[in-house]
């Protein structure tokens, strides 16, 4: 009897480790942002919208062009916020999604921080909403502006490695606004960051 109750033991035992791996692996899963997984898939998401036909009945989305771009956008929201935490002198992953503009802001930021001997920890947690805040026509450009709702741990430090703001340790609830525009005369069908809101 005492051996089938160290038995019954190890079984208990061996299926809360299974469930507590699976919980951290759910979680930790979430960490980095698409390893593996180039930028491309927020163009190719992008390939099958049928813009130019919303266009032409409404000058703006149809339901199922919202849906398909939102599946792009929450992509190309999770790259650029990760390649920003890269502690690299320039964007690298992201550079694709965003217009020289946004790019030479990002950029002159990093180097910024980089003189300074300061460098960022940034684990994207996930995104709590996004929202097309407004969608409009401007001459050939579609430009749409989002609302996204995140979550992220994130701090910033020194040489020494010591915390200059933020907090390792606790998750942080960020809203940004961006705004994309894709030229809708182009056969290109990628959509570029051209500007973040405050």
């Amino acid at each position: 009897m005492n051996y089938s109750f160290e038995y019954i033991d190890i079984i208990l035992l061996a299926m809360i480790a299974g469930f507590i791996f699976l919980r951290l692996r759910g979680i930790l899963g979430k960490r980095t942002g698409f390893e593996g997984k180039p930028p491309s898939q927020f163009q190719e998401v992008l390939k099958n919208v049928n813009l130019d036909q919303g266009i032409k009945k409404s000058e703006n989305f149809d339901e199922e062009a919202k849906k398909e771009f939102l599946n792009g956008a929450k992509i190309a929201y999770e790259t650029i916020i990760t390649d920003f935490s890269d502690n690299d002198n320039k964007l690298t992953t992201s550079k694709p999604l965003l217009s020289k503009k946004i790019y030479d802001q990002f950029n002159q930021a990093l180097l910024e921080r980089n003189k300074r001997g300061h460098f960022a920890e940034i684990t994207f947690i996930g995104l709590n909403s996004i929202n097309i805040k407004e969608h409009k026509k401007v001459n050939s450009f579609l430009q749409v502006t989002v609302d996204f709702v995140a979550e992220v741990i994130t701090c910033i430090r020194d040489k020494e490695k010591k915390i200059i703001s933020g907090d390792p340790e606790k998750i942080k609830k960020i809203y940004d606004t961006w705004v994309f525009s894709r030229d809708i005369r182009s056969s290109n069908p990628n959509w570029q960051l051209v500007d973040t809101l405050t």
